[in-house]
């Protein structure tokens, strides 16, 4: 088999690892996409995310274009202009700052990922054991025994990378927690009680309450439109909460049952003077078999890594995973399958060889990664501290998401 005829070897099934199989798919270079899940639906995946405008229309305009809007939360919510968000002082419900516009859309990971696997015949129940260098290109072990050789591999295996761990060692390949934890939770709310929230922002607002120092994320995850709820006698709108503090002493670690952090989240709300008066009353309500996620505050700041001569990278949370706290971990993995791939596309067509190809991406999105990290990191940290925040703080200023 001649170098060219081997396909690209994509591990991770994600949103990441399916944009990249769109997009080579696109480019007519061959793939096989591999995946540790038995199945698309083997994870709850029910959380909203931000996503560039821009780098999603570049990956799916023309492969998937009829179908971008079937994946917002909210049908009705434009994308043709930039929309602005706010930072809340949860105490007094005044605005501490105004987040700059950007045109991104506000989409189900879910109903996302849904789309991206159309078209593409992923092998599910795959895990990556080992891997080597081969004369031609990579070869891939899983742990049911079965390999595959590629001409590179991909990895878009999320935070936990196992393909960034066997590259780097785990000392070095490891996320890092930070020093803050966070609880998180869906809720079907009623027109009117979600009337409350939508009033603040029709999509998602986050705050700080300067006296305990308590974080609130709350985004709207789907109208009853969305959720096939409308004609019911009983329409629900989907929305998800995250609550977050840092951490002074072990009194601050996530407890480990259900229900104690259920109290924990009721606590943090009646806190102090107590949160805004919509937040309070809807973290009071939270029903009591509620499932609460605990959400590990963790990030890993990118580093070079040995690739075998360009026969192995990472990308999207493999490559730079970051908290949540910026919402830019889609729109740069997204901006990574599209530099890949052209890159990709350059040794394909014989204008590159495979190592330079490979330098060349790394080299870009290495120092773009390490940065994003970095910069959500920060914000993270400044997030639950109002008096740090200020206009040039990265938790408010995104200048550097436009990619």
């Amino acid at each position: 088999m001649s170098l060219p005829q081997l396909p690209v070897i994509i591990v991770g099934a994600g949103i990441v690892g399916l944009a990249l199989a769109q997009a080579l798919k696109k480019a007519g270079i061959p793939f096989l996409i591999y995946e540790r899940d038995q199945h698309i639906d083997a994870r709850p995946s029910g959380w909203g995310i931000s996503v560039s405008c821009a780098a999603l229309e570049t990956l799916l305009a023309s492969a998937l274009p009829s179908a971008l809007g079937s994946i917002q939360v909210d049908p009705h919510q434009r994308t043709d202009i930039d929309t602005a968000s706010v930072f809340l002082n949860l105490e007094t419900g005044e605005t501490a700052f105004e987040i700059p516009p950007g045109a991104c859309w506000r989409v189900s990971r879910g109903k996302l990922r849904e789309l991206l696997a159309r078209g593409i015949d992923v092998n599910w129940g795959k895990s990556v054991s080992d891997f080597r260098s081969t004369a031609h290109g990579v070869s891939v072990c899983f742990s049911d025994g079965t390999g595959v050789e590629g001409a590179v591999l991909a990895a878009a295996d999320g935070g936990g990378s196992k393909v960034r761990r066997l590259l780097l060692g785990d000392d070095q390949g490891n996320m890092k927690q930070l020093p803050v934890r966070c609880l998180a939770f869906h809720l079907r709310l009623t027109r009117e009680k979600a009337a409350t929230l939508l009033a603040i922002d029709p999509l998602l607002c986050q705050g700080n309450h300067p006296g305990t120092g308590t974080y609130v994320f709350f985004a709207l995850l789907s109208t009853p439109e969305r959720n096939g709820t409308l004609e019911t006698d009983s329409p629900r709108f989907e929305v998800q909460l995250e609550v977050s503090w840092l951490v002074n002493g072990p009194q601050d670690e996530v407890p480990e049952s259900n229900a104690e952090r259920l109290a924990k989240i009721k606590g943090l709300a009646k806190a102090g003077t107590g949160l805004i008066t919509a937040l309070r009353e809807t973290i009071e309500d939270i029903p009591d078999d509620t499932t609460v996620l605990h959400i590990k505050v963790a990030d890993w700041p990118t580093v070079p890594w040995n690739g075998l001569g360009g026969r192995v990278t990472l990308l999207g949370d493999a490559a730079h995973p970051m908290t949540q706290y910026r919402g830019g971990a889609a729109t740069h993995g997204f901006t990574d399958a599209t530099n890949l791939t052209e890159q990709l596309r350059l040794w394909y067509q014989g204008s590159k060889n495979r190592q330079e190809a490979l330098a060349d991406f790394e080299a870009e999105m290495m120092q773009r990664g390490h940065e994003a990290v970095l910069l959500s990191r920060q914000a993270c940290l400044d997030a639950h501290d109002l008096r740090r925040l200020t206009p040039d703080s990265s938790m408010v200023n995104r200048d550097d998401q436009a990619v």
